[in-house]
């Protein structure tokens, strides 16, 4: 009562203090009665005389009196830009004297690290807290609780704001907002109570927020916000759910702050319950006779732990099913059936289809240099059509492999006023799509190297692609041309041209006294068959020239022997590729499937052939993990008893073949040393990959085990040969391109390999 009392007695002073200031205001208007002849208004240096005029009550001709007085006091202090008004008569005119609140010069802002400056002063000025605005002494006390209250989710609770004021020439003020934003609490301690199946630390495992760590510092995962502590019990509350126990609960939390402001403390209150099994799975609803597949998706059965996700699970592939046909608004809700005593739960599926839907528009958003006929004729579902959900999730990995974009969302949210109408949105967030590259560097073989590229993935919006290469140095020399049309025609037959020319003088590198020079030009066309299946076929010419000299090795002078000194092939390719991945550059899921062949037809120097198959497989282990496969095997020989052209063979080692061994060492060797490639290969690799903490998939940490070899075409293939390594690195898709930094360590060595530990690679997904 005594409180409730204190609070009564602090209300009416507050009501005595406002209804004094009010009678202080009326007491400034006049009291006498007369009829106004004219109105004179004093003390404006801002704000337009106008203004004033409109919000007096009374006019020229009207009779005044102390109630009109009091009203026009009441009205000019309603519209904020005064903060003493008096009223008076000078003879018959009426006098109105104002004295305006001060306008404010600048707010300037410091001490601020933790948020963005620029745009807390965009929210400063959308409240009216900016340059040439009216100063309101409580715009600034909301701004800065609400600065307060903004760096308490952060966790900086000893943040100190101080607001000051100061006056300056023509009635302004400088509003000066300083911050003393303290150091950062951290969490010290995550306890539980009630738990007694899982362990403190295995429940601390779920969680996001951690205690200070190896990591955290990147992390901030030991940095307390109030949405991550709810998310966390979310979490909790699944896996217990996962697990069987269906009556979990948090009854409560408890964060509680040191007194010196710099550590949390956070105390979670469980209640476990008993552990359920599954007493039955029953169907019930509107199935449209689906009732057999519905049964089928139910991989469930009585007497098995009772797991939430595999009921969420199940619901979904339920939901999904029905959305393939129309259904967008289905739902599959499992409804419990608990019995406490035996501690058994029987589920029934509620189905319910709703209505079947059709798309009404298909709308591509974020897209501001991509033409929206490049995203468009990647998607599948049309309008004026049934929805079809496995058409829409189609047409977003399509949108997201045609790499122009960081991220490709799709939301389909109903059609105002209608009950059957959906529209398709898909958001795409682009990326710098063309790359330019220079270098120069030096070294004791190569002397003065200079490299430069261009590509551009999306030209001018097209979708098309161009792309030019240059690298020079003391001993090699390389220039390549290259267009690609994804879509030369509506079907989407794709069409790549390049134009190459290459020349190494090996002497230059101690590795032969020999000089091979090479150009061509190819085209190849890609004919889509299914929506993941493309058939390429493509025709091509080169013309490469070797020069010997006296110490040439004997490989060189055989083949010199067998197709002179210049031998040109007229070259064909044919080749099918299976994509169903759901990034080409970042992948997770999916496969990637590729098989080539090579030939050098019979009608010019160069007859062989040149076979590979590739094979790519990406599994998500769970939201941040993934497992990805690569494997590669090949083969080349000649169909006229010939030699196969050195410059064709296959090479292993370094990275997108075995990391850890110095590029193409691996295989046969001549009696220098010397790699020569081979005309047989196979390598795979195994990777687990994960995003670095608080990055996205464009940044993740992998761990990998390769393995690898060639063989001559006078070996046989042992896998017993294979040479393999292990080790880490970073996948990191960077503005310059996909870049891969790895360190390996080599095993199963062979005598004479060329060691080198840590690598890196532009330009390659995988």
């Amino acid at each position: 009562m005594r409180r409730t009392s204190k609070k009564f007695g602090g209300a009416l002073r507050l009501r005595a203090a406002i209804l004094a200031a009010f009678v202080g205001s009326a007491s400034s208007a006049l009291a006498e009665e007369f009829v106004i002849r004219d109105i004179r208004v004093e003390g404006v240096q801002r704000t337009e005389t106008g203004t004033v005029f409109s919000h007096l009550p009374v006019h020229v001709g009207d009779r005044y009196d102390p109630a009109k007085g009091i009203a026009a006091v009441r009205s000019l202090y309603e519209t904020g830009l005064f903060k003493d008004i008096r009223i008076e008569a000078d003879g018959d005119v009426l006098v109105v004297i104002v004295e305006e609140r001060p306008a404010i010069a600048a707010v300037e802002l410091s001490g601020m690290k933790e948020f963005d400056k620029d745009a807390v002063k965009k929210s400063l000025k959308e409240v009216g807290l900016t340059e040439a605005r009216v100063y309101d002494r409580s715009l600034l006390d909301r701004a800065e609780q609400e600065l307060k209250r903004q760096y308490l989710t952060r966790g900086l609770y000893g943040v100190k704001i101080t607001t000051t004021v100061t006056p300056v020439e023509r009635n302004r003020v400088n509003v000066s907002i300083a911050i003393d934003e303290g150091e950062l609490a951290k969490i010290r301690v995550i306890q539980f109570t009630g738990n007694h199946v899982f362990s403190d630390s295995t429940l601390r495992e779920q969680m996001e927020l951690s205690t200070p760590g190896w990591f955290t510092w990147y992390t901030n995962h030991d940095k307390y916000a109030r949405q991550k502590l709810q998310a966390d019990e979310e979490t909790l509350r699944s896996y217990y759910l996962a697990r069987g126990y269906l009556d979990f609960n948090i009854e409560s939390t408890q964060v509680t702050i040191s007194q010196d402001k710099k550590d949390i403390f956070i105390t979670i209150n469980l209640v476990e319950g008993d552990r359920y099994t599954i007493s039955g799975v029953k169907l019930a609803g509107e199935t449209l006779g689906l009732d057999d597949e519905f049964r089928k998706m139910i991989d469930v059965k009585p007497g098995d732990i009772y797991s939430g996700e595999r009921m969420t699970a199940i619901a979904k592939r339920m939901t999904d099913r029905l959305s393939v046909l129309g259904y967008a608004f289905a739902t599959a809700n499992p409804v419990p059936e608990a019995n406490k005593e035996k501690r058994e739960v029987a589920f029934t599926f509620l189905i319910d289809p709703g209505r079947r839907a059709y798309v009404r528009h298909v709308n591509i958003i974020g897209n501001t240099h991509t033409r929206d006929e490049v995203i468009r004729r990647e998607i599948r579902q049309f309008e004026s059509s049934w929805y079809d959900a496995d058409k829409v999730r189609l047409s977003r990995d399509r949108i997201d492999r045609l790499g122009f974009f960081e991220k490709v969302e799709v939301e389909t949210p109903a059609v105002p006023a209608t009950q059957d109408q959906i529209d398709v949105n898909y958001t795409v967030k682009e990326k710098p799509n063309g790359t330019i590259q220079a270098g120069a560097g030096y070294s004791s073989t190569e002397h003065l190297v200079l490299s430069g590229s261009y590509t551009q993935q999306n030209v001018f919006g097209t979708g098309h692609a161009i792309g030019i290469q240059i690298n020079t140095s003391y001993a090699t020399r390389t220039v390549v041309l290259s267009h690609v049309d994804p879509y030369m025609t509506e079907d989407g037959i794709s069409r790549t041209d390049e134009l190459y020319q290459r020349f190494s003088n090996l002497s230059r590198l101690n590795l032969a006294t020999v000089d091979i020079g090479t150009k061509g030009f190819s085209e190849r066309f890609g004919i889509p068959l299914t929506e993941f299946d493309t058939v390429f076929l493509g025709l091509g010419v080169e013309e490469t020239d070797i020069t010997l000299s006296t110490y040439s090795p004997s490989r060189y002078i055989n083949y010199v022997n067998e197709f002179g000194t210049t031998a040109a092939g007229l070259i064909a390719t044919a080749g099918w590729a299976r994509d169903n991945r759901d990034n080409v550059i970042a992948p997770t899921r999916g496969n990637y499937q590729r098989a080539f062949l090579e030939v050098g037809t019979p009608y010019l120097d160069l007859q062989y052939y040149k076979a590979t198959y590739q094979y790519q497989q990406f599994q998500p282990l769970t939201n941040r993990f993934t497992l990805a496969f690569n494997g590669q095997v090949g083969y080349g020989g000649t169909y006229n008893g010939e030699t196969f052209p050195i410059f064709k063979n296959f090479y292993a080692g370094g990275i997108g073949s075995v990391r850890g061994y110095q590029a193409g060492t691996l295989g046969p060797r001549d009696t220098n040393g010397n790699p020569l490639g081979g005309t047989k290969e196979v390598n795979g690799s195994i990777e687990a990959l994960a995003p670095l903490p608080g990055a996205d998939r464009s940044l993740r940490a992998l761990t990998f085990v390769d393995g690898g070899e060639v063989w001559g075409s006078d070996q046989s293939v042992y896998l017993s040969d294979l040479q393999f390594s292990f080790g880490v690195g970073i996948a990191w898709v960077s503005p310059i391109g996909p870049l891969k930094l790895s360190l390996a360590f080599p095993f199963h060595r062979q005598p004479g390999d060329q060691i080198q530990r840590f690598q890196f690679q532009i330009g390659t997904g995988f």
